[in-house]
Parts: C-alpha cells; structure tokens; sequence
C-alpha cells in the first residue's frame, strides 16, 4: 500500500519535472550525448552519419542563439545612443517633417512646406485636433522650394479659434492642373524629451515629434540672447579690468 502511493506520488511530480526542464541547453545535450554513446547496442551502434547531423544542427541552433543575443545587445546599444542624443536636443530649435501646428494667442501660425517643383496655385487646409475641417486658403505662383503660409487663426467664417493643437495640408498645382509633390514640415524648440516603446520623442511645446524626423538643428533665438548676453558681460569684464591695470601703472 505504502508503495503504491510513493510510485503515485513520483508519477504524479515527474510532469513537473520535465514541464521545468523543457529547454535542452548545450551542457544537457551533451550529457544526452554521452549517454547515448555509453548506451549503445555494440552489435548495433549509432549510425555515425546520423551522430554527425545531430552534432551540426545543435551547433547550427547554438551560433542563432548567439546570433540573436548579438542583435538584442546592438539594439539596446542603439536605444542608449538615440536616448543621449534626445536628451542633448534640449533647448535647440529643429525642424522635423510633419504637419502639427500650435495656435496661441500671440498671433498668426506658420505652416512650412517644401515644393516640388513650381506651383500655379497652392491651397493649405486646417483641420482641429479632432480632424474636422476648420478653413483653407490659397497662394499662388511659389517657385519650387522651401515656402512659408500664415495661418491667422480664423475659421472660415472668420471666428477667432481655441488655442491648442491643429494640423495642416497643403495641395499643389502647376499652369496645367497637375499635382505637384509637397513635403510638410514643423518647427520648434524642444522643452523636454520622453521615451516611449524603446523610441526618443521631442516634445516642443505639446507637439510630440519623433528623433528619426528631425531634419535641421539650430541653436534657439533664447540661447543666441544669452550667449550674446555672456559674450557682452565677459568683454564689459575685460575692459573694466585692462582699465584697472593702465590706472595702477
């Protein structure tokens, strides 16, 4: 009777064990090996064409398993340097491909796009954060490059928009009625950095841009007022002092 429920017992826990040691690592496999060498019929032994493919399949699933480990150190690598970047963006002016605005009460907004080539007419339309259609506008006869529209803020019945987040598009046309290509682009000074799914965004008021847009990096118009500011101080300083060494001779 005793024995009958130690053999249930050891039945019952050997699913567990084999559930655990599922995965055949290289020291297992190896010890397998052995074992089946130590344990072969010597009227029969293991056919060594047989030994030989197993051998080179294990060592074909090793150089993966290595292969795939490389790749997962390279990628966090690459997220480490992508994330120091960001970081060191922090106070700069860019421009990144896109088409988000922000509206304020300082006045009109800028929407910046680049032409293809030259453009007979050239519509821009504003949609809200909700994408719902909020005014358009034209210009026309803009030669092929980088161009500028002002938005002033208005719907088309010329009521004064919330402040907040909008988006923009821009359409293209020559003499002849055909599209023209146009690339969207937003500008902006980037306040702070945040890091989602492994990916670097800038954050540049409340629009959200991600690191692989950026195009052109420039140092702000805040910064080039203090650095203006320091470079007056420090001159301000060094004739204040070459002064106090003519009047001391």
């Amino acid at each position: 009777m005793i024995t009958n429920e130690i053999d249930s017992s050891t039945s019952a826990a050997a699913p567990l064990t084999t559930a655990q040691t599922s995965a055949v690592g290289k020291e297992d496999f190896l010890k397998l090996l052995i074992t089946q060498l130590q344990n072969q019929d010597p009227l029969n032994p293991t056919d060594s064409t047989e030994f030989t493919a197993q051998l080179a399949q294990f060592s074909s699933l090793e150089q993966l398993g290595n292969v795939n480990q490389n790749l997962m150190d390279l990628k966090d690598f690459q997220a480490s340097i992508n994330n120091s970047q960001a970081v060191s963006l922090i106070g700069k002016a860019i421009t990144a491909t896109g088409n988000s605005i922000q509206l304020t009460d300082d006045g009109p907004v800028q929407c910046d796009f680049n032409l293809a080539d030259d453009a007979d007419l050239i519509v821009a339309s504003i949609y809200d954060s909700t994408g719902e259609f909020v005014t358009e506008f034209e210009s026309k006869n803009l030669s092929a490059g980088s161009h500028s529209l002002l938005w002033d803020g208005t719907d088309q019945n010329r009521a004064r928009m919330a402040s907040g987040n909008y988006t923009f598009e821009i359409l293209a046309a020559d003499a002849n009625g055909q599209d023209i290509d146009t690339t969207t682009f937003i500008n902006g000074t980037v306040d702070r950095v945040t890091f989602e799914n492994n990916a670097s965004y800038l954050i540049a008021g409340n629009q959200k841009i991600a690191l692989n847009d950026v195009i052109e990096i420039a140092v702000s118009e805040k910064q080039k007022d203090i650095d203006s500011s320091e470079s007056d101080t420090a001159d301000a300083e060094s004739q204040s002092s070459n002064l106090s060494i003519n009047g001391g001779k």
